[in-house]
């Protein structure tokens, strides 16, 4: 059931048999109903996740009780809220499965003590922060600057298949639009000819 993280760590380097098997002791494999909160505001983070299949869900809630989703983890993404996590905050966010999700739970310190073993691994840690800052960066500035079409657009190119697998009132809270203004934006781009 770990073949799918090591898969995912071999694109990055080689890893023996030996090597993985030893900084595998400590994940394990968890499984999630669809609905299942993972997370809550106000409790601290202790792991990350790291989706074998399923897809998992990061958003806060307004004080009117609005979602404001902020980001989706389908197959082969990682998810976490690195600040709960590494500064021991409450979390700002929920976390909870839109789908029944396999995942491996990897604990905070996985990374650090693993590169003991496979230094190269710290590297690698190092570069998913700064994809998930880059990530952030595009995200922050497709809200403040983007159209609700180019929005759109940018979620079909980052998550392919997810159109088929939420609804629509998700996609539009991840766009930061209402439903209507996400329905007249497909409407707009099918009378393009667009499929998405």
């Amino acid at each position: 059931m770990l073949e799918q993280i090591r898969s995912y760590l071999n694109k990055n380097m080689a890893l023996t048999d030996a090597q993985f098997e030893t900084i595998s002791a400590n994940l394990r494999i968890r499984t999630f109903s669809k609905g299942e909160t993972i997370l809550r505001a106000g409790e601290i983070g202790t792991y990350s996740f790291f989706v074998n299949k399923g897809l998992l869900r990061c958003f806060s809630i307004d004080e009117k009780g609005k979602e404001h989703i902020i980001q989706f983890a389908p197959e082969n993404w990682w998810i976490s809220d690195r600040n709960s996590i590494l500064f021991n905050e409450p979390s700002d966010f929920f976390y909870d499965a839109t789908e029944e999700t396999e995942a491996v739970v990897i604990p905070k310190d996985f990374f650090e003590q693993a590169a003991l073993l496979v230094p190269c691994l710290l590297n690698m840690n190092n570069i998913m922060l700064h994809k998930s800052i880059r990530f952030m960066q595009k995200r922050i500035n497709m809200l403040l600057s983007a159209t609700a079409e180019e929005r759109y657009l940018d979620f079909i190119h980052l998550y392919p298949n997810l159109t088929l697998r939420v609804p629509q009132w998700m996609i539009a809270s991840y766009l930061g639009i209402t439903p209507e203004s996400l329905s007249r934006v497909r409407k707009d781009l099918a009378r393009k000819h667009f499929k998405g």
